[in-house]
């Protein structure tokens, strides 16, 4: 039996077993969990492009997350639709995520608002800015988000969630001008607070050249200048989790040197759920530890876990 077959097999009867209200034997107990636990965990599910044709499998990743007890938080950054933003694929995507029984912080990502589903998709295929904000809105309606962009404390930590959302802009990653204001009066009111950045696109430079779409303008979070500008101001932003690339664990640069960008903001990449990986951000005081986890196999991938420490307050 081949290794798809046997991830299709497990999730398969991970997805039934959720429809069934079951819970399956899973990794929980190794994930970190203590006795009296001293971190927050958030888990980071990337790039769903939810469909009817993959929906065993997910559900299985989403069977996973809702049987680990310590789970804080769920974080989506974007691309959550299979392609457009319809209201189809929003109704199905909110159906899906109906399923998931831990608190969660939708962000949309460019095929969650930007192209027009009446053209195929393509660099010239780009909704008109009215519909781009009728998709922004649906989107909030569906995942019930306090907005666009919006923040919440959580473990001592500041969690700032950005979506893409700008109404004109042709690159697929762009902030508007008003969530970049918002961003920087947030980060102003919130000097000490050690701070977590979730955003659909990484940060420019931040992997390897493993593809041609890499680190090129659609692939970064834009604007590029304006974005470092604001980071290099706000030093108690320390970590960026990013999506968009679909870059797993088999890249060399998933877990890399390189990740690191302006020499102090760590950019942490998630695979598509398609690949079947999820992150988690465990947070402690005084650190921020790393793990992938492999739901096909049910197992965590040491090799790739990482430690990464904030800066000082009001450093």
């Amino acid at each position: 039996m081949t290794k798809n077959m046997r991830r299709t097999i497990r999730l398969i009867l991970a997805a039934a077993a959720l429809a069934a209200g079951l819970r399956l034997p899973c990794a929980a107990a190794g994930a970190g969990a203590e006795t009296a636990r001293q971190y927050t965990r958030v888990v980071v599910i990337s790039d769903t492009h939810l469909s009817e044709s993959s929906a065993a499998f997910k559900a299985g990743m989403l069977q996973d997350v809702n049987a680990w007890p310590d789970v804080d938080l769920v974080a989506v950054p974007g691309d959550i639709c299979a392609k457009f933003g319809t209201p189809e694929e929003y109704a199905y995507a909110g159906k899906f995520f109906a399923a998931l029984k831990k608190p969660a912080a939708f962000i949309g990502g460019n095929h969650d608002y930007i192209y027009d589903a009446a053209i195929p998709l393509g660099n010239k295929n780009r909704g008109t800015p009215e519909a781009r904000s009728a998709k922004l809105t649906m989107f909030q309606k569906t995942f019930n988000t306090p907005g666009p962009y919006y923040s919440r404390r959580l473990g001592g930590y500041l969690l700032v969630f950005l979506s893409v959302d700008n109404l004109t802009s042709d690159r697929l990653a762009e902030m508007s001008d008003g969530e970049l204001a918002w961003l920087e009066a947030e980060l102003a009111a919130n000097k000490t607070a050690p701070t977590v950045i979730f955003y659909h696109a990484p940060l420019k430079g931040t992997l390897l050249d493993y593809h041609p779409n890499v680190n090129k303008p659609d692939f970064v979070a834009q604007p590029v200048g304006r974005i470092k500008k604001i980071l290099r101001k706000n030093p108690q932003v320390f970590m960026w989790v990013s999506g968009h690339t679909h870059t797993g664990p088999v890249q060399p640069s998933y877990a890399a040197p390189v990740n690191l960008y302006d020499g102090r903001v760590t950019d942490v990449h998630n695979a598509s759920m398609d690949q079947g990986f999820t992150n988690s951000l465990y947070l402690y005081p005084g650190k921020v530890v790393i793990k992938t986890y492999d739901h096909a196999k049910g197992a965590w991938l040491e090799r790739l876990e990482r430690t990464i420490t904030p800066p000082a307050a009001g450093k």
